[in-house]
């Protein structure tokens, strides 16, 4: 017995106000801005043969938050 399976999608828009276009902004910002440090520091990583994981990019990510 075979069963038949549907697949939806849906889409939605988002029309965000000023102030919330400001906030999207700046968090998509800081979060490009980690993403490139953490990136950074694991290529930098590698280039030295050194492995780093989950928990040294955490510890890193509460270093970067007091700067």
């Amino acid at each position: 017995m075979t069963t038949s399976r549907v697949k939806r999608a849906f889409k939605y828009r988002f029309y965000p106000t000023d102030a919330q276009a400001a906030e999207l902004s700046r968090t998509f910002g800081c979060v490009r801005k980690v993403y490139n440090l953490a990136l950074a520091a694991r290529t930098e990583a590698w280039v030295r043969q050194e492995r780093v994981n989950y928990n040294a990019t955490s510890a890193m990510l509460t270093a970067w938050k007091k700067t």
